[in-house]
């Protein structure tokens, strides 16, 4: 029986285009001005550090980069410092009132359920922990950080290794074959079973234009999470 469940954000909780048409172009809109007025900051320095040593570039030329930073987000990589500072671009635009974050009213809905039979739920996502937090901060349904006990991000390990999932295991206590992986990226939850756990696949019809019946999964594959029953997982 499913003990504990680990949620991707995008594609799973929450629209694909709301992160494609929203999130994006707004940190590529403001990433340059705001790396050029808080570069000095520790937290903000620390990033272009980083940024200069997986680039290789000289970290006191913030125009390149800057053009790095703006390359990673066109190419949609996954670099932990891009993801950092987009958290900080980020969380000025829900401060600000600049939009609020999608939830899938079925996903609200049932990880409510799960919370309240006291399964511990976690959040794993490709965005930086900040970035995890704020979105369910300024959500469309308000405030419901309450429903996590926990965020992982890339720092604890790519989401396309095995390894990152037993680290979360390992890091929260947890039984690998009693815990639910959720998302909507198959190497992802090939990367999950392999360290043992449960998964199942979210494939929205919104966000794909495909049900489950149209694709081939070596997880169990859901339209929503509505239909996601715990008992036949």
């Amino acid at each position: 029986m499913i003990s504990t469940i680990i949620t991707d954000i995008e594609g799973t909780t929450s629209s694909l285009s709301f992160v494609k048409d929203t999130l994006f172009p707004y940190a590529k809109a403001h990433l340059p001005g705001f790396i050029h007025k808080h570069k000095a900051q520790p937290a903000v320095r620390e990033q272009l550090i980083a940024t200069a040593q997986t680039a290789e570039l000289d970290v006191d030329d913030e125009e390149a980069l800057l053009a790095q930073l703006l390359a990673w987000i066109d190419a949609d990589i996954k670099a932990t410092p891009l993801k950092t500072l987009q958290g900080m671009v980020w969380k000025n635009g829900y401060e600000q009132g600049h939009y609020q974050a999608h939830i899938y009213a079925d996903a609200k809905a049932k990880l409510e359920e799960w919370h309240a039979l006291g399964l511990p739920l976690f959040v794993y996502s490709s965005g930086s922990v900040q970035a995890q937090q704020l979105f369910f901060q300024y959500s469309e349904f308000a405030d419901i950080r309450y429903l996590f006990s926990g965020y992982f991000d890339t720092t604890i390990g790519n989401k396309h290794e095995p390894e990152s999932y037993g680290k979360i295991i390992e890091k929260e206590g947890l039984s690998a074959s009693r815990t639910l992986f959720l998302s909507d990226v198959e190497v992802e939850l090939d990367a999950a079973a392999a360290s043992k756990m449960q998964t199942a696949r979210l494939l929205r019809e919104q966000d794909y234009g495909v049900t489950p019946t149209d694709i081939d999964s070596k997880h169990p594959v859901f339209a929503s999470f509505s239909s996601i029953d715990l008992a036949q997982i």
